[in-house]
């Protein structure tokens, strides 16, 4: 079972449920419409990596930085910022003939995170940074998402039941694109402006 850090210590998560078209601006962005339910899908324990890579089985991989949540007695009890990677022309292709496009989704390495934190003991919204060699190119909090962290954590308790230890992705703003081998990917999780944990990843071919 892969693992992820929290607050020092590994935790196997069971599953990470994703969260789409969480972000107008992204939704916007990628030509999508808006949705009149939430949209919910998963990713498998073996899609949690270390590494971030530009390519897997020959495809070019697409990035989205998110804020991601660890499930844990009943409630969300800690956050990192996490990166979605999605093969994105196998996505399209799915979409297109009106199949799932999980597997573009699912496949190893395709979820990344930083150390899962505690929460701040503070109602203001989480926010998240992106920056690829030092520019900045994701920003975003809670407070753009069509469905709250709350309404979330709600929502899919009514889908797929959330067992201690599982991540819930967020969704992420605008500003996805693809990644390219050599560049620097330098994110941060953070509440009024201040940095609660950040991540560096060197993007390999």
């Amino acid at each position: 079972m892969k693992s992820v850090t929290v607050n020092g210590k590994p935790v196997q998560p069971g599953k990470v449920i994703c969260i789409g078209r969480n972000y107008v601006a992204h939704i916007e962005e990628l030509g999508n419409e808006i949705p009149e339910e939430m949209v919910i899908f998963m990713k498998p324990n073996t899609a949690i990596g270390t590494e971030l890579h530009a390519t897997h089985g020959g495809e070019v991989l697409h990035y989205e930085a998110e804020i991601a949540y660890l499930y844990h007695g009943g409630r969300f009890s800690a956050a990192a910022l996490g990166l979605d990677l999605t093969k994105r022309d196998l996505q399209s292709k799915l979409k297109d003939k009106g199949l799932p496009w999980e597997r573009s989704k699912v496949f190893e390495g395709a979820a990344l995170f930083s150390e899962f934190v505690a929460l701040p003991d503070s109602d203001a919204p989480l926010g998240l940074s992106l920056h690829i060699d030092g520019t900045l190119i994701q920003k975003g909090d809670t407070s753009l998402m069509l469905y709250s962290p709350a309404v979330i954590l709600a929502e899919v308790q009514k889908v797929i039941p959330l067992e201690d230890g599982d991540v819930v992705m967020t969704g992420t703003p605008k500003g996805v694109g693809q990644v390219q081998a050599g560049q620097e990917f330098m994110g941060a999780l953070s509440c009024r402006e201040q940095a609660l944990v950040s991540v560096c990843w060197k993007a390999a071919d």
